[in-house]
């Protein structure tokens, strides 16, 4: 039963990588058009980032991949702790709450895909905080797990912004120290 199980995820990570490559070069082939997602929908992250100073830090280093949660992710999160993070004249545990959705280096959704399939599954990222994001396949949909079993999924995957490839997520990534536990 388990050499069935393992022969279908592998049927499975080859097929994804086949599809996510020929999906890159059909990109490619299009002038690099993609998808973008909508500032309309991340104002709350784009207002993080803008009083953390870190969009500074993001355009002179990098390249970075943002896993980056929609205002509907930080509303039902709790958007009472995310104006008062964002009021606070110390931006430090705000910084760190960004720092948990970012990675470095340049994670398309095909390269998370690869990395599952050889890490039979799943793949560790580590974030810019330290912390290790693991991701899974949940159907067609990548999963990512923070170390306190919080869960997100990519909803809009390789959007390219500069030195940058982001991919909304459904929720909030919490760091543990901030709040222990969801609200």
């Amino acid at each position: 039963m388990k050499a069935l199980l393992t022969k279908i995820l592998l049927g499975l990570c080859l097929a994804f990588s086949a599809l996510s490559f020929a999906q890159e070069i059909e990109y490619v082939s299009q002038d690099l058009e993609v998808e973008q997602i909508p500032s309309n929908q991340h104002s709350i992250l784009l207002a993080a980032v803008k009083a953390t100073e870190m969009d500074v830090m993001m355009e002179d280093a990098g390249p970075f991949t943002v896993f980056a949660p929609s205002d509907a992710a930080f509303e039902r999160f709790s958007d009472g702790k995310i104006q008062e993070l964002l009021n606070s004249e110390d931006k430090s545990g705000l910084k760190t709450l960004l720092g948990y959705h970012i990675v470095a280096g340049h994670l398309t959704a095909s390269r998370i895909l690869r990395a599952m399939c050889k890490g039979n599954g799943q793949a560790s990222f580590t974030t810019i905080q330290g912390k290790k994001l693991v991701a899974q396949l949940d159907g067609y949909d990548i999963v990512l797990t923070d170390p306190v079993g919080n869960k997100a999924r990519i909803t809009t995957a390789d959007v390219s912004e500069g030195n940058r490839v982001i991919h909304e997520i459904d929720s909030v990534i919490v760091p543990t120290q901030l709040w222990g536990s969801l609200p």
